[in-house]
């Protein structure tokens, strides 16, 4: 868990990220980071509409602890600006329309039961999910399941549909995983940051 301290910074990272690449050119290169950011995590960056929709304008991440929180944070800021191909790139104008988000993930773990019982080891408001069948594989945050006001069946089939497959593909033996994540998002654009609550809304 980070602490609301490091949280900020991990906003705020992404945000100096995000402002290097566009404005600039150049790539952020953070000086003296907390310890925790040097851990290899996975994380998702998401950009947002301000605006009373919070309208989404890209989300790339990184779900595996494959590189140093700092380096996975930044990496993703810069993909969610420029190459969430859902989305034009962000431009220059929008930085200053936009909050961000920050989703640190834990590993990911298989639901290891029989398909039908799947369900009920979802909790909504603490678990994101993965499916994956061969080549196909569709990732959904714990946040959207709360925003969307999804059951953990819905949360299921919505994945799968992420991931290209037919809704009811977790029925059909697709691996589903679990992971949580802990949000942190600005209130406004560059202002405060706070740690998003999902178990009491978005």
């Amino acid at each position: 868990m980070l602490t609301i301290t490091e949280g900020n910074l991990a906003v705020r990272l992404a945000r100096q990220a995000i402002e290097d690449c566009l404005r600039k050119g150049i790539r952020t290169n953070p000086k003296n980071p907390p310890p925790v950011f040097d851990k290899k995590r996975g994380v998702f960056v998401t950009i947002k509409k301000n605006n009373n929709m919070k309208e989404l304008r890209g989300c790339i991440g990184r779900p595996y602890p494959v590189m140093p929180l700092k380096d996975a944070i930044i990496i993703s800021a810069i993909n969610a600006a420029r190459d969430d191909n859902r989305f034009t790139p962000l431009t220059t104008e929008e930085i200053d329309e936009v909050v961000i988000e920050v989703t640190v993930l834990t590993v990911p773990k298989c639901i290891e039961v029989k398909p039908e019982d799947i369900p009920y080891s979802i909790e909504i408001g603490r678990h994101g999910l993965i499916v994956i069948t061969g080549r196909y594989a569709g990732l959904l945050l714990p946040q959207v399941a709360v925003e969307h006001g999804f059951d953990s069946t819905e949360f299921l089939c919505q994945t799968c549909m992420k991931a290209g497959l037919m809704p009811d593909s977790w029925l059909e033996g697709a691996e589903v995983y679990l992971f949580e994540g802990q949000v942190f998002e600005e209130t406004e654009p560059g202002g405060k940051v706070r740690e998003k609550i999902l178990s009491d809304g978005c």
